[in-house]
């Protein structure tokens, strides 16, 4: 199991009702979850080990949302 974490401009749970369906999509991707409560809105990404970074931010560009690993 491999985990990502990423600052986003994400900013409520309608946010993250916006980002659902595109990171759902993450081929290998097993559990995902944003901290809306940390400041740097934090998503946290669980997956096997074919899930790779540019994956996830793909998908939360495509959502319409801006992401940088950390």
């Amino acid at each position: 199991m491999i985990t990502y974490k990423f600052k986003t401009n994400l900013k409520c749970s309608g946010c993250v009702q916006a980002l659902t369906p595109f990171i759902e999509n993450v081929e290998g991707l097993k559990n995902w979850n944003v901290d809306l409560n940390n400041p740097e809105k934090v998503l946290s990404v669980e997956g096997d080990e074919q899930l790779e970074s540019p994956q996830i931010l793909n998908a939360i560009q495509q959502a319409g949302y801006s992401g940088e690993e950390i």
